[in-house]
């Protein structure tokens, strides 16, 4: 099943058992076998019977604004609803809620530590500190017993002192002094918010295929109009799927500021050129088949993402530990 992104204005209708899409060069035609979801980059206009064909299809829909802002998802009607199973997620918030959020923590930590170890045997010998702090302190301050806004403390403090740690490996241009996300007001800014929401929408599609209710999660709060669940099993795989992608088309240059960000809006926004060279590295990576250690084949890391969503189920059914995907084990 693969992604389709669209970036040119058009229209959209059902021809049979195909999608079609018209803009100014003609018609595609797309079976709708092969296709999960569809990423909408510009406007395009579509109507009801388009709508419930694709849901038929349980295909997601997810729709970006002219400045490469999330603006939402059609979200087919769930098809694996398990009363059942919102019932025990519901009790694993009051009951369970500290444990699971500490795992995610652990595994944003772990998976820091692994793709930063890389530039660190290349020659990064200025991250020693921040690895150490990373394999041993976070681990000690998870296991007191703390509360949510401390976990969520010590959280931000990872991701501060990972960006922080960039001006030992990236060029100057790509630094960032603080994370800001809406608007993001620098290139890196950018790339990190476009990445974390192809993330975070995949997240969706992913969870869509599973039992789980994605309005109840644990380390983020939950909350009217967002998918807080997809916020929490894409943490572990930000470092992985973000990151990686972000540094490697920066540090091979196939990302450069005066070419691929608008310049009127002060090198803050991806242009077109920039987004596709983007989209194209992320879907490699998120699509790249890794031995799963457990599992004993090749698996994607697109299916890791739903694997983990089946993690959490076993927790919730069977009280197996919940432990998100650690690069390191590939599990």
């Amino acid at each position: 099943m693969k992604t389709r992104y669209i970036f040119s204005m058009g229209e959209l209708k059902r021809k049979d058992n195909s999608i079609a899409f018209k803009n100014e060069k003609g018609w595609v035609y797309l079976p709708v076998e092969g296709v999960r979801e569809i990423y909408f980059f510009n406007e395009v206009s579509l109507n009801s019977k388009f709508l419930d064909f694709v849901a038929k299809a349980g295909i997601t829909l997810h729709f970006f604004n002219y400045y490469g802002h999330y603006s939402g998802s059609f979200y087919p009607k769930d098809y694996l609803i398990s009363g059942d199973l919102t019932v025990r997620q519901s009790l694993a918030y009051v009951e369970n809620r500290l444990e699971i959020a500490k795992s995610i923590v652990r595994a944003i930590a772990k998976n820091i530590y692994e793709v930063l170890y890389h530039y660190y045997r290349h020659g990064s010998s200025e991250l020693k500190p921040f690895l150490d702090w990373l394999r041993t302190d976070v681990d000690k301050m998870l296991e007191k017993e703390i509360h949510i806004k401390q976990i969520l403390f010590i959280e931000g403090q990872i991701w501060s002192r990972f960006y922080d740690s960039f001006k030992y490996f990236l060029a100057e241009d790509f630094l960032i002094n603080k994370r800001v996300k809406r608007p993001p007001d620098n290139p890196m800014n950018a790339l990190i918010s476009f990445g974390n929401t192809l993330l975070y929408t995949k997240t969706i599609t992913a969870i869509y295929h599973t039992h789980l209710n994605q309005s109840i999660s644990y380390l983020h709060e939950p909350r009217e109009a967002r998918f807080s669940l997809s916020l929490d099993l894409s943490e572990a795989f930000k470092p992985i799927l973000v990151f990686r992608t972000i540094f490697e088309l920066v540090n091979r240059r196939k990302l450069q500021v005066a070419k691929h960000f608008e310049k009127k809006l002060n090198y803050a926004l991806l242009n077109e050129d920039g987004k596709k060279i983007f989209l194209e590295a992320f879907e490699n990576r998120v699509n790249e088949k890794f031995k799963h250690t457990k599992l004993k084949r090749l698996v994607s890391y697109n299916t890791a993402i739903k694997l983990d969503g089946y993690k959490l189920i076993k927790f919730l059914v069977e009280g197996k530990e919940f432990v998100p995907f650690l690069l390191k084990d590939k599990k």
